[in-house]
């Protein structure tokens, strides 16, 4: 059985991430701090798995991670912890900074010191992947694609602080040889993820019959990828993906920000249809855009199919219409989310 330490396992991504490794066999050592993001009812079907360990702490907490290190002697750490809202990095970018800079610094301290004590054969074997955004390379005009070679150009505190992180674990491969990965994916969708982010606030906001805000003129254009469409495609990095490459990971599925939010709407409207029978993109406003927004992200992700054989098996309406069957599906978990009470339930840490 492979042992895998994931750090910010209890969040949207490594939630994902931590329920499909356990269900796959792996045993899973987890690591969250639990910040507002972190959800230990993401988690709540692996309830006494013998395969999952919870460990309420953090990152930059090289005492802790060290000792898990040594106890559990994983085959990889996959670090999925950050801070990831782009407008709360606006209105408090420290945060950030401590998190995504100096957290992943203590982090790959620990695990370099950690590498290094290992026999030689585990020692080759061992591999520390780092899961970043496409937000480090700024934004796109309206033709072009990010590939591993584009120059980084961050434009908010959170893409900045990723790129920072980046630059550590490149630097940690260069100078003390650890075996790093990094992969750098579009915007993530799906299952569990908190509600700030646009696709599920759009969700609870029509069903709440509020207003449904869209930044300026909603002609934003990212490229979408669905939540379990990326877990695959970190565990082929892990599996097969050359020491000290960056991988990126796309969805193949450009959108502008207001085709997202009428997808959605449609999709309501044909599954839980307004008591007065209007479509919900009358819901729809548009407010001041955010400072800094980036335009247009494209990913190219031809290194990954080419070299390990990765494509996104959904299509975007495909993964949208199972996110918003699962919202539907689970209107406990948000309430939950929106009511605060999630951030009542903590468990032990380890010894």
């Amino acid at each position: 059985m492979s042992t895998w330490l994931v750090t910010g396992g209890a969040g949207f991504i490594g939630g994902n991430f931590v329920l499909e490794a356990v269900a796959r066999g792996v045993k899973v050592v987890n690591l969250d701090a639990l910040t507002y993001a972190g959800n230990l009812r993401t988690l709540a079907g692996l309830g006494g798995h013998p395969g999952h360990v919870f460990v309420h702490g953090d990152i930059g907490d090289r005492e802790l991670v060290g000792r898990l290190l040594a106890e559990h002697r994983p085959d990889a750490v996959l670090n999925f912890a950050a801070e990831s809202h782009v407008d709360r990095s606006i209105d408090g970018p420290g945060a950030f900074v401590q998190t995504n800079v100096v957290g992943t610094l203590g982090l790959l301290e620990a695990v370099r010191d950690h590498w290094k004590t290992l026999p030689a054969a585990a020692a080759a074997a061992f591999r520390f992947l780092h899961v970043s955004t496409d937000e480090v390379y700024g934004t796109l005009g309206e033709t072009g694609k990010f590939t591993e070679t584009t120059p980084y150009a961050p434009n908010s505190p959170y893409s900045a602080s990723k790129a920072a992180s980046d630059h550590l674990v490149r630097a940690f491969h260069h100078t003390y040889g650890l075996p790093v990965l990094t992969t750098h994916c579009s915007n993530n969708y799906g299952p569990y993820h908190f509600p700030e982010k646009l696709i599920p606030l759009v969700i609870a906001k029509a069903l709440a019959g509020e207003p449904l805000p869209v930044y300026g003129d909603g002609r934003q254009v990212r490229d979408w990828l669905f939540v379990a469409d990326h877990c695959e495609a970190i565990r082929t990095v892990l599996a097969g993906g050359r020491v000290g490459a960056t991988y990126n990971i796309g969805g193949n599925a450009e959108k502008q920000n207001i085709e997202v939010v009428q997808a959605v709407c449609a999709l309501l409207d044909a599954r839980r249809p307004r008591a007065d029978g209007l479509p919900r993109s009358r819901q729809i406003v548009h407010v001041a855009d955010r400072p800094g927004h980036d335009r247009r992200y494209a990913i190219d992700a031809t290194r990954l199919q080419e070299e390990l054989g990765w494509a996104p098996a959904r299509t975007f309406e495909q993964g949208l219409a199972l996110t918003v069957d699962w919202y539907l599906a689970n209107q406990a978990w948000v309430d939950g989310v929106l009511d605060g009470s999630y951030r009542l339930q903590r468990i032990g840490t380890a010894a």
